[in-house]
């Protein structure tokens, strides 16, 4: 292996690296506050649906599973493409909605039909972060 590829390996293994440790420091009682931004919409508590679905147990669970909520055509094209809401995936996911699932389907070689209900953005990476040890911490 040449000493580019090796430099080049590494630099990648250490980012994913970093990007897997990054997402464990969240902190649940800072995003239990911040989430407060999402309660006009959403619940954790589980089979209590808003205009947005529960996100109880939402971290590792598959796309539009929530019984009882009509999600948008987009969804449903994640759904059947195969996302999981990750924590990387719920990370970037929070930051842009729209353009994630859109690129979420790129990536899948699927048409993006419409537009998610989603308008809302959390771009502070850090109330990202606290957001989901947030909706970790309700669902144990």
């Amino acid at each position: 292996m040449s000493t580019i590829r090796k430099i080049g390996f590494a630099f990648g293994a250490s980012v994913l690296l970093l990007s897997s440790q990054a997402l464990a420091e969240g902190d649940a009682a800072k995003g239990e506050k911040v989430f407060k931004k999402c309660m006009a919409c959403h619940s954790v508590e589980e089979g209590t649906n808003k205009v947005g679905p529960s996100l109880y147990g939402i971290v590792g669970r598959p796309a539009s599973q929530i019984e009882d909520y009509r999600y948008s055509k987009i969804n449903h094209a994640a759904e059947e493409a195969g996302l999981v809401w990750t924590e990387e995936n719920i990370f970037n996911y929070l930051e842009d909605p729209q353009g994630f699932l859109e690129g979420y389907l790129k990536d899948q070689g699927k048409d993006a039909p419409g537009r998610t209900k989603m308008a809302f953005k959390l771009k502070k990476e850090d109330e990202r972060l606290d957001v989901i040890a947030y909706l970790k911490s309700v669902a144990q």
